[in-house]
Formats: C-alpha cells, sequence, structure tokens
C-alpha cells in the first residue's frame, strides 16, 4: 500500500488555520516509495505559534494523526520529503556562544537568561517558547532561539537564498543580543569550548531533555558533559534535490568535515590553560558517545541511501518520548523497539513522525541527515567567522561543478585515512600530515573551489571566505593566534579572550 494513501499526518499551519492532510510528493526515491509530503517552508523549519508563546522545541507538539502504525517505509519517506529542486533550495545557519558576566567573566546563569530572552520578546517581537513555566527560547518568523544544556545561547537562523542574507541575520541577531545583554552586564564570547570555568561552574538549564541526557552521557563515554556544558559550534543546513543528490552531498561533506575543523579551530583553552588541542570540541565527539557520533562510513558503501540511514537511526539508543508536555526516559532503547510498542516506560505506546523528527535531532555524527543536511565540525567563533562558514559550504556543496571536483578528490580517500583526519586534525589543525602533504594543502585546493563555487552563483559572495584566506594561506589557524596572544600579548592570563572575542 502506498504510504500517502494509509498515512495522513495533520499539521497546523504557521497561520492557524485548518489542518491539511500530507500529500503524496510526486516523487519516488530509489526504493521506490511514494514520499509524503510534509508541508514546511524549509526542512529546518519549525512552525510558529500564535499568542505570544508556543509549545516546547524541539520537540514538536503538532497535532499528529495516525491511520495505522508507522512502518519503516514512513521513515524513508520522511526523509525523502525533503527533497526540493535547485531553485528552492536555501542556507540555513545556526551558531552557539558563551553567555558571561563582564565584571566577573562568570556563565549566565538561567535567572539571567530568562531575563535576556524576555527583553528579546518584549524589545523585538520574539514570542516565548515555554516549557512548563520557563521561557526556554524564542521565536520569530522562521528564526528561534534555543539554550544548550549549560545556557550557550542558539540562533537557529531562517532558510535563506543568499549568503548576503544570511549574514545580515547574523548582524541584525547580534545586535539585538547585544542591545539587551548590555543593559544588564552581559557579554557574549565566540569561542568553542568554556575557556576559563570548570564543569562544576556551569549552569544548568531546566529542560527536561538535558536532564535525561545529563544522566546518560557518563555511561557511554568520558566527554559528553563537556559537549553538552563547555562546547559551542557553528553548523549549516543545506538542501538536496534527490536521494542521489543527498548522497554525493553527505560523502563530499564528510570527507571534507576535517579540513572544516581545522579552518576553523577555535577552542584551545579549558579552565584557564592551554588544553593541548587547537579544536578541543571537536576532539570530545571522539569520545561522546560512539553510537550516535562519528564520521558514519557506511555513507560511503555503494548500498547507501535513505533507507540504509533509517537503519542506522533505528538502532540508535533514544533518549526520551515527549508526551503530555513531560519528557519520558527512554534511554538505552531503540526508536525500533519504539515501533513495535516495546518501551517499558511507555508500554504499548507507538511513535508518531514527530518523536521521528525529534529522535533524529538526538543523532551527532560529523554530518546528520534530516530533511536536510547538516555540516556539524567547526567551533564557535567571531562574527565574520559566523558568514565564512556557510560561504564555505554553499561553495562547495550548492555548485556542480565544485562537488563533482570534491568527489573526485576524495574518491579514494580510505576509511582509515578519513578517520585519522577525524582523530588528528583538531590537535595538530592545518599541520596534519595527509598522504604527500598536510591538511593545509587540501585546505588550499577546497577553499579555491569553494571561491569558484560562489562565483558561479552569481551572487557576489565570495567576499564571505576572506576571513579564512589568512588561515588558510599561512596554515596558522584561529586557535594557534589566540595561543600565541596568550604566550605573548596576555602574559598567560585567558581572561583576556572574553575582551577579544567579544561579540
Amino acid at each position: 500500500m502506498a504510504v500517502a494513501s494509509r498515512l495522513a499526518v495533520a499539521r497546523v499551519s504557521p497561520d492557524g488555520a485548518r489542518p491539511a492532510a500530507a500529500a503524496a510528493a510526486g516523487g519516488r526515491g530509489r526504493s521506490g516509495l511514494a514520499a509524503v509530503r510534509l508541508p514546511s517552508t524549509a526542512g529546518w523549519v519549525r512552525r510558529r505559534g500564535r499568542g505570544g508563546a508556543v509549545a516546547a522545541s524541539p520537540p514538536t507538539e503538532e497535532a499528529v494523526q495516525m491511520t495505522e502504525p508507522l512502518t519503516k517505509e514512513d521513515l524513508v519517506a520522511y526523509l525523502v520529503s525533503g527533497c526540493k529542486p535547485k531553485e528552492n533550495w536555501r542556507i540555513g545557519t545556526e551558531h552557539e556562544k558563551f553567555g558571561f558576566e563582564v565584571d566577573t567573566l562568570r556563565p549566565i546563569k538561567y535567572d539571567q537568561i530568562r531575563d535576556i530572552l524576555n527583553g528579546l520578546a518584549e524589545r523585538f517581537d520574539w514570542d516565548k517558547i515555554m516549557e512548563e513555566n520557563n521561557v526556554i527560547g524564542l521565536k520569530q518568523g522562521k528564526q528561534s532561539i534555543s539554550l544548550e544544556p549549560g545556557g550557550q545561547f542558539e540562533l537557529s537562523g531562517a532558510p535563506l537564498e543568499t549568503l548576503h542574507q544570511t549574514c545580515a541575520e547574523v548582524n541584525s541577531h547580534l545586535y539585538q543580543v547585544k542591545a539587551v545583554g548590555e543593559e544588564m552586564g552581559i557579554g557574549f564570547l565566540g569561542l568553542g569550548f568554556q575557556p576559563k570555568w570548570a564543569l562544576s561552574d556551569i549552569p544548568i538549564m531546566p529542560k527536561g531533555r538535558y536532564e535525561i541526557m545529563r544522566n546518560y552521557m557518563p555511561k557511554v563515554g568520558t566527554l559528553g558533559l563537556d559537549m553538552m556544558f563547555r562546547t559551542c559550534t557553528v553548523q549549516v543546513n543545506l538542501d538536496f534535490s534527490s536521494e542521489q543528490d543527498m548522497i554525493r552531498k553527505f560523502r563530499a561533506g564528510l570527507a571534507l568535515q576535517p579540513i572544516a575543523t581545522a579552518i576553523f579551530a577555535n577552542s584551545p583553552f579549558k579552565e584557564g590553560k592551554p588544553n593541548g588541542f587547537l579544536s578541543l570540541r571537536s576532539h570530545i565527539w571522539t569520545d561522546t558517545d560512539n553510537n550516535r557520533a562519528g564520521m558514519l562510513p557506511f555513507v560511503f558503501d555503494d548500498s547507501f541511501g535513505f533507507e540504509q540511514y533509517v537503519d542506522y537511526a533505528l538502532e540508535v539508543p533514544m533518549y526520551f518520548v515527549y508526551r503530555n508536555k513531560k519528557y519520558i526516559d527512554c534511554t538505552g532503547m531503540s526508536f525500533r523497539d519504539f515501533m513495535q510498542g516495546k518501551l517499558p516506560q511507555a508500554p504499548g505506546e507507538l511513535p508518531t513522525l514527530n518523536d521521528w523528527e525529534n529522535h533524529l535531532t538526538t543523532i551527532f555524527p560529523e554530518v546528520r541527515l534530516k530533511r536536510y543536511l547538516e555540516m556539524r565540525g567547526a567551533d564557535g567563533g567571531p562574527w565574520r567567522r559566523l558568514c565564512a562558514l556557510p560561504a564555505f559550504w554553499v561553495g562547495l556543496l550548492y555548485d556542480e561543478e565544485s562537488l563533482q571536483s570534491i568527489l573526485d578528490m576524495t574518491f579514494d580517500w580510505t576509511k582509515e585515512e578519513r578517520e585519522m583526519l577525524r582523530r588528528k586534525v583538531p590537535s595538530t589543525g592545518l599541520k596534519t600530515p595527509f598522504r604527500d602533504g598536510y591538511v593545509r594543502d587540501l585546505a588550499e585546493e577546497v577553499l579555491k573551489l569553494a571561491k569558484n563555487g560562489l562565483e558561479r552563483r552569481g551572487y557576489k559572495e565570495v567576499g564571505f571566505l576572506r576571513e579564512v584566506d589568512e588561515v588558510v594561506r599561512t596554515g596558522v589557524t584561529p586557535a594557534e593566534r589566540l595561543l600565541n596572544l596568550y604566550e605573548t600579548k596576555w602574559q598567560r592570563n585567558v581572561d583576556h579572550v572574553f575582551e577579544h572575542l567579544l561579540y
């Protein structure tokens, strides 16, 4: 039975209009499945609520009506529904930053964050996102602001057509945050890892899913709590037109993720001194939870496609199920168990597509597939680099000639070589040896391809890559520049980084 004929998905539209049933997308993936069209302006957009506050997001709480239990084919069709023609491709940028008290440099607590969120809502017309009685985020059109576990402040940007729009969005967001924060004596830091404070100094945000993760992380790795509470990243979300286009972009993105990690390496400090890495944030992911992170070697198999990613995600241990505005701890169980009604914590409960959507957000590989692809390998950084990272990936993956050149360049890289780059780049950056040269040599070639790809787009976007030109030309990463300042001008006092990388 075709998926669209046996599965009705009712979703509340952004303007609060009557829910409409999903219809077939009209295309078929390699598996021959009819795709369920899930209405949304773009894959990563959360729908806006009304009346000034919306439900906790994620997870979503849209109305979902299942005529029959979900099947694996439905889960594949969900991913297939992300396919869109090139003229509808957009750019989404997400970036996190550390809030701190300007006088003490201490991390800001939830009460202070609540006041910032309320100030942004009142002054700049954002809708509040509530969890129980706590404001935990904001929404405005297709943008949202959310809180990471240790209070890291994240903007999930709207899906935009050009990098000029992306950079304007970044500038507007930082202006608003600065305007509200300065009045409260609060600043924001663009860095990949908390440079000064211990884990015990970091406040915990009142979000149910984070409590579940905090209890679970020490059971599956040694660095998961550092990931949750002391890291900041920037990521870029990009579209694909078909299953084959997704596969090509996924492979290119995974192969080059260590190159991006090196170029944007910006987390060399921990608890007041150098930590031995250029990107400690990236290294942390190597022992956070290897059941849900890493380089996904199966993406390079000939059999890879939407179905194979679903098979992988079905076996990734779950964190939670969200019911009646409460998180139910389901750690250790798989989504496959859930589909069979075998969750001891929610006996007989069966998943909806919202549950699947939420589960996909708890998987953390270097490139993540949802109804779009997320490039996840870069450290948080100052505002100019927030524009440079999307420029890097758009130039490479949204231009067919550059994309094919990357696939040709990386075609014979072995699984072992890709993993070696992933493991060593956090320590040695652009100076990491690779074959007959260094990662810097790869970066030079890749940056040239990115520039050429942007030129062919015709939007005059190449200038956004100037921020990384010198990094690649000299082979000196942002982290190494910070370490040099630490040893010289800063006289080994890491406090200066709070002023140096203040937004």
